[in-house]
């Protein structure tokens, strides 16, 4: 885990233009260990987020966040990521680089033959020893721990009370359609109860995990739709000036693949990145244009407001400051395409430190802190790679 450093100086993380914090937590597997890193440095600098918005092994994070007291939060963090990252004691030596390839081969293959303990177990007997037809269930893979792990870990009442705000989301599984879990803003009351089963229904990436039952409806896995939660928060009506910091798993980006490991490996990263930069350019236009619809708005004459398409552009008008700060996990070293189910404590414990590491290097010259131009909605920073991804 990334040991707690030094303050990084008296000023606070976000500026009078910012009215809320927001996270958004993209899917990602055994990579969402990056997160906690993220959210560790988050928490020592005082940027604690008003509202989380996550999908699949994010909306587990979140949940864990949202669920919890602050000064319980990172420990609960580290009790699931210590559970699910367990390993026979033999797979757990210092592992030589040279040989690092082969111990996250062997962790990978551990994972696919006995599942993640407080996460998944295999079925049994094995579905793939049956023909496809005659196997009655849906999914290699059981997810009852993760039933009994939120259970332990997570205060629902705490997460459904408003105190910060919880999104996540879900496909239904015949309609295709992309559903949003949200606990609304403080003050509201939500439309249903966040359980548990949200949470599992958020992360049932088929044909791994089975899908979930919720109010008479199936729901998988919400990457499988779109990884990126940050539209969630972009799309709230309100008004309020926003800080959000958004936490990638998968680069868009990247090298052409040198050989066939390369190729599924950077095939699994453009999938699961989900057009991050386009659906955030998008979101983007989106809230510039509501901002400029409310400067056009302001210079009609008095009598021309009562105008029903005036009313009608009202509702969609918007007035904010949008400040996106990006940070996307890089591993250190070279990893497969299976570093999404290769949970090492060794890994875990890396990819944690990256992603502390990476949000402390980013918060050190907060860039979002200077005041927009006038009429500049929406910003992006990549504080650490401009390339992004």
């Amino acid at each position: 885990m990334a040991k707690p450093q030094p303050s990084l100086g008296p000023r606070p993380p976000r500026a009078a233009h910012h009215k809320r914090t927001a996270l958004a937590l993209q899917g990602g597997g055994a990579l969402g260990a990056y997160q906690c890193g993220v959210y560790q440095a988050l928490y020592e600098t005082g940027c604690e987020p008003d509202w989380i918005s996550g999908v699949s092994i994010g909306a587990i994070n979140a949940a864990i966040i949202a669920g919890n007291s602050r000064e319980r939060r990172l420990e609960r963090l580290r009790q699931f990521w210590e559970t699910v990252s367990a390993q026979p004691g033999w797979l757990e030596p210092i592992v030589p680089f040279e040989l690092r390839d082969l111990f996250n081969e062997i962790s990978s293959a551990l994972t696919v033959l006995g599942g993640r303990p407080g996460f998944f177990e295999p079925r049994l007997p094995p579905p793939w020893l049956l023909p496809p037809k005659l196997a009655k269930v849906t999914s290699y893979y059981d997810t009852a721990p993760l039933r009994a792990t939120l259970g332990e870990l997570v205060d629902f009442d705490r997460l459904n009370d408003g105190e910060m705000r919880y999104s996540i989301s879900a496909v239904d599984v015949e309609l295709g359609n992309y559903k949003y879990f949200d606990t609304r803003p403080k003050g509201r009351k939500s439309a249903e109860r966040i359980g548990p089963e949200h949470v599992m229904a958020s992360g049932a990436l088929p044909p791994g995990l089975p899908p979930v039952e919720i109010g008479g409806r199936w729901y998988w896995d919400g990457g499988i739709v779109s990884n990126t939660p940050l539209m969630r928060i972009l799309e709230d009506e309100t008004s309020d000036g926003t800080l959000a910091f958004q936490v990638d798993l998968f680069s868009a980006r990247g090298p052409v693949p040198a050989n066939l490991a390369d190729a599924m490996e950077r095939h699994k990263d453009i999938g699961y990145s989900s057009r991050t930069r386009l659906m955030t350019e998008m979101g983007k236009r989106l809230l510039d244009l509501r901002c400029s619809v409310t400067e056009v708005l302001a210079m009609l004459p008095a009598e021309s407001r009562d105008h029903h398409a005036v009313k009608r552009l009202s509702a969609f008008a918007a007035d904010r400051v949008f400040d996106i700060v990006h940070l996307i996990y890089r591993s250190k070293y070279d990893e497969s395409q299976s570093k999404d189910y290769e949970f090492s404590v060794t890994s875990m414990r890396e990819r944690w430190q990256t992603g502390y590491e990476d949000a402390r290097e980013a918060l050190k010259n907060p860039a979002w802190l200077k005041p927009p131009r006038p009429g500049e909605a929406v910003r992006v920073f990549d504080p650490l790679r401009p390339m992004g991804g």
